[in-house]
C-alpha cells in the first residue's frame, strides 16, 4: 500500500496536467501569444513542482482525517506543512509574477483576436487565486493539526 504522503488527490493533478498542457500548446505556437505563452511557462514550471511537492501531499490526507484516522506515517505530511508554512511568501511572489504573465498573454490574446487563450490565461489565474485562498491555508492548517495530534 502506498504512503499516505504519496496520495495526492488525483483532481489536483488532474487540474494542473490540464492547465499545463493547454498552456504548452499555446506556447508552441509561433508569434505573440506563443511568446507570451512560453513566458509564462517559464514562471509556472518550477513552481507548479514546488506546489506538488510541499501543498499536494498534505492535501492528500484530508480525506483519512475527516474520518478520523491519524497514523504515524503521516507524520512526513507535517513537516512538509512546516516547509509551505515557510516557503508561503516566496510561493505568493511567484504567483504575483506568474499572474501579470497570465495577464500579459491575455492582453496580447485579446489584441490579436484570440479570446481562447485569454480564457485559458484567466482559467490560471483563478486557479492561483484558489490556491492562495484555499489550498495553501488548508495544507498549513493539516500540518498544524497533526502537530497537535501526533507530538504529543
Amino acid at each position: 500500500m502506498p504512503s499516505l504522503v504519496s496520495q495526492i488527490p488525483p483532481s489536483l493533478q488532474a487540474e494542473h496536467a490540464e492547465l499545463s498542457a493547454d498552456l504548452g500548446r499555446l506556447a508552441d505556437e509561433p508569434g505573440q501569444v506563443g511568446a507570451a505563452a512560453r513566458e509564462v511557462l517559464a514562471l509556472l514550471g518550477p513552481h507548479q513542482a514546488r506546489e506538488e511537492q510541499f501543498v499536494f501531499p498534505p492535501l492528500g490526507v484530508l480525506l483519512p482525517l475527516c474520518d478520523g484516522r491519524i497514523t504515524p506515517d503521516m507524520g512526513p505530511v507535517l513537516a512538509l506543512a512546516r516547509q509551505l508554512k515557510s516557503l508561503m511568501p516566496r510561493m505568493l511572489e511567484e504567483h504575483i509574477a506568474i499572474v501579470g504573465a497570465l495577464q500579459t498573454l491575455a492582453d496580447t490574446a485579446r489584441e490579436v483576436g484570440r479570446p481562447d487563450a485569454a480564457l485559458l490565461a484567466h482559467q490560471i489565474i483563478a486557479h492561483a487565486q484558489f490556491e492562495e485562498e484555499v489550498l495553501y491555508p488548508a495544507a498549513i492548517v493539516i500540518g498544524e493539526y497533526l502537530a497537535t495530534r501526533l507530538e504529543r
